[in-house]
């Protein structure tokens, strides 16, 4: 059974940091991209980073761009999110994604198609 958890998520002031961890269990870990997506109150789920298999590519969206870092660590099934000068905007539940098709420039939007989800972490910026 695959499992994606992700923790790290809380209530963090503006300009502070947070580094979110997905731990992946139950698949061959190095086989998959791994995204980050968030989704806030009354909004539709976007897409925030995504990492290669190996983590050599990463694509980012532009409103987290020299902000947030994604990165892997395929000997612990372990994908994190750092979080830096986090805005109000930010806050919203993000929820990793693994899925086995190549990474492409241009990020896959029907969220139906990705392979597992896991099921989120709740992450507040106040002002």
């Amino acid at each position: 059974q695959v499992q994606l958890v992700e923790s790290g998520g809380g209530l963090v002031q503006a300009g502070g940091s947070l580094r979110l961890s997905c731990a992946a269990s139950g698949l061959t870990f190095s086989n998959y991209v791994i995204y980050w997506f968030r989704q806030a109150p009354g909004k539709e789920r976007e897409f925030v980073a995504a990492s290669s298999w190996r983590g050599g590519v990463t694509y980012y969206a532009d409103s987290v761009k020299g902000r947030f870092t994604i990165s892997r660590d395929n000997a612990k099934n372990t994908v994190f999110l750092q979080m830096n000068s986090l805005k109000p905007e930010d806050t919203a539940v993000y929820y990793c994604a693994a899925d086995r098709r190549p990474l492409r420039p241009i990020i896959n939007t029907n969220l139906a198609e990705y392979n597992y989800w896991g099921q989120g972490t709740q992450v507040t910026v106040s002002s």
